[in-house]
């Protein structure tokens, strides 16, 4: 077994391309997909927030000092509409056309005088589909004089502060939140990381299990391989050993890639949180979750395997394989969803229990004794896979087909 594992990983070691998708990828390529994504939307957001926006404004008149103090905004653009746009499709397809970012339209009722105007609603005609701050933008204009005609009319009303507040929010709820730091970040994102760490796992030891199966058979190697005086069963648990290797390892590779990338990049506020964070979990922790991804690696291995050893050909495995990034994902995202526990059903279910646990390892929540059920569950399915992979090797109208 040990004899055939070492000359897997020695034809893994010099094959380029699979050195590159094991390590070159995620040191370099990944890091470099996440960090652009979030690079480029941050740009886009700071561009929607300071870009200058022009627009128009439908009633004026009953409204002077709201105009001025649009005017003094900016990065706000006022022009003036073209003559006889005054209907609402005219507005809208204004916006629509590009004429305008936004439209404004001053309802007749506008008056300082809220306590009889009735409620005043403005209409903002824009493109919603679009990134852009339009809302917010009049909104911080629209509240400051609300709360001016909001105070104004208490004051005519005879009312003190107290009153006004209370007037105001007759009922406030206060929240007296008991999780400490960990358990709300790891709420955020325990559910993240295991679908990142399960489909590294999977896609790591996607491309070795090809090669090793269906590859050896196009190559004419495995009837070589077959001939020589080692068990079956050796060379099986050889080329699941390989696989599930740099199955792990590329997830290893990549986790820690990420995590030392994300500390070269951050500044500040960012590195304390990000090390506060990592110190708050543990070593144990730490290990938990990795040591409970071994289970979870082997079953993978044990179906790649099994897959390219049916298949023909290089080619024809690989088809077979991708589908079962779809299977991964649906009971991850299933962990993932709020209100989903670790109990009952939940605990389980495959992928999803060992899923939920390190989310919950994450959160500093786990249940420790859940462990050995989750993990023993997970290590008898393994097993089972394995064994089958195994059997599957032996038959001939499988290798030879």
């Amino acid at each position: 077994m040990w004899l055939v594992f070492k000359k897997e990983i020695l034809e893994l070691l010099r094959d380029r391309k699979t050195l590159f998708f094991m390590v070159a990828l995620p040191i370099v390529v990944f890091p470099l997909l996440f960090g652009g994504a979030i690079y480029f939307t941050s740009q886009a957001m700071s561009e929607a927030q300071t870009k200058t926006l022009s627009y128009a404004i439908v009633g004026k008149q009953f409204a002077p000092d709201l105009v001025s103090e649009f005017k003094t905004v900016e990065n706000l653009d006022l022009k003036e509409l073209p003559v006889g746009t005054d209907t609402e499709e005219q507005l809208k397809a204004a916006v629509k056309n590009g004429s305008f970012d936004f439209i404004i339209a001053i309802p007749e009722n506008y008056s300082a005088n809220i306590e009889n105007s009735g409620q005043i609603v403005f209409k903002i005609y824009l493109n919603d589909a679009e990134l852009n701050s339009v809302q917010s933008r009049l909104s911080q204009i629209i509240d400051t004089f609300e709360m001016q005609y909001q105070r104004e009319a208490f004051a005519r009303l005879g009312m003190d502060e107290t009153q006004q507040k209370t007037l105001l929010d007759p009922m406030i709820i206060e929240k007296v939140n008991v999780a400490d730091e960990r358990e709300k970040v790891g709420a955020m994102i325990g559910g993240m990381i295991p679908y990142i760490l399960f489909l590294l796992c999977l896609q790591g030891a996607m491309l070795p299990a090809a090669d090793i199966g269906a590859g050896e058979k196009e190559r004419g190697t495995l009837e070589t391989l077959l001939l020589s005086p080692i068990s079956r069963t050796d060379i099986v648990m050889g080329k699941f050993l390989t696989i599930a290797t740099a199955g792990g390892v590329s997830a290893l590779v990549t986790v820690l890639s990420m995590a030392i990338w994300s500390v070269i990049l951050s500044q500040g506020m960012a590195i304390s949180f990000v090390s506060n964070f990592m110190a708050s979990i543990g070593l144990l922790d730490v290990a938990l979750v990795f040591l409970m991804l071994v289970p979870i690696v082997s079953m993978f291995a044990a179906i790649l395997l099994s897959l390219s050893i049916y298949a023909r050909s290089y080619k024809e495995a690989q088809g077979y394989m991708t589908p079962l990034v779809f299977v991964v994902i649906v009971p991850v995202i299933i962990a993932a969803v709020p209100g989903i526990e670790l109990k009952g059903i939940w605990a389980w279910i495959p992928l999803t229990n060992v899923a939920l646990a390190i989310k919950e390892l994450i959160k500093g929540t786990m249940d420790y004794l859940q462990l050995f059920a989750i993990f023993g569950s997970s290590v008898i399915i393994a097993g089972a896979l394995i064994a089958f992979c195994v059997y599957w090797f032996k038959q001939e109208k499988v290798l030879f087909r």
